[in-house]
């Protein structure tokens, strides 16, 4: 039971943290609007009579997945930030397990970013995406699990770097490249060889195209706009899941141990 609290306990300070801050909560929904409107508005006005589906739509479930997966990777960084405040050595210390500790603050992130998934959901409506009350709902659990999954990446990556500076210099290479690899924005289904191999390694790929399989499933659009089955891609992000969470508190802990 102690183990629970204590990760409800970090998820809640995290979340508090977001919600009492008007000035992030603003800033991290301007960048994913923006793409949903302008690039996806100006791609389906360019494009959309010619690849035979919505490109607003289309655009909205990529940045959507993206937003979500990067959102919580990047709120990590706050693992760092407590390590500087020496919070986090507070917290190692305590009777509670290494997994229990950062699963919380993987767990917090989530639910920041699930907060932000909710406003890009309102802005979509207010463009007019057709979003139904079915899809909404089976988009929900969907989105926790991208958000947990880019929360494990973000721990992995965290772990190798030393302050906050480092990470975020580090972070716009790390996400940027995905954006495009990930087909946040365009269709990935014709790549060259030695892009297609990036984008199979790249992580946030599986998030969006989890993302787009659920929203698409049993539309006509679903074969031209979804790489594989959501079977596949949960499969692919649980594996990944595990092993990011992991090896990711293994070097933390270890570099905590050592300061």
């Amino acid at each position: 039971m102690s183990e629970a609290n204590a990760i409800v306990a970090l998820a809640y300070r995290d979340l508090m943290k977001f919600l009492r801050d008007s000035v992030r909560m603003v800033s991290t929904l301007i960048f994913p609007l923006i793409f949903i409107a302008v690039l996806g508005g100006s791609f389906e006005a360019s494009f959309g009579d010619e690849i035979g589906y919505n490109f607003l739509t289309f655009t909205f479930t990529g940045v959507l997945a993206q937003t979500l997966f990067q959102s919580s990777a990047m709120g990590l960084i706050s693992l760092i930030e407590d390590r500087e405040n020496d919070f986090s050595q507070e917290i190692f210390v305590s009777p509670i397990s290494r997994y229990s500790i950062i699963f919380g603050k993987v767990f917090g992130e989530s639910l920041v970013s699930m907060a932000q998934g909710i406003g890009i959901v309102a802005f979509a409506i207010i463009l007019g995406i057709p979003l139904s009350l079915t899809q909404a709902l089976t988009l929900a659990p969907i989105a926790l699990i991208i958000c947990l999954f880019g929360g494990a990446f973000g721990v992995i990556i965290m772990a190798n770097l030393n302050s906050q500076r480092a990470a975020n210099q580090v972070f716009p290479f790390i996400m940027l490249p995905q954006y495009f690899l990930a087909g946040v924005f365009t269709p990935i289904d014709n790549l060259p060889w030695y892009l297609d191999f990036f984008s199979r390694i790249s992580p946030m790929r599986y998030a969006v195209d989890l993302a787009r399989a659920v929203f698409y499933a049993g539309q006509p659009e679903y074969p031209a706009v979804v790489l594989h089955g959501p079977i596949f891609n949960l499969g692919v992000i649980a594996a990944l899941f595990g092993a990011f969470l992991v090896i990711g508190t293994f070097l933390f802990v270890r570099k905590e141990k050592n300061r």
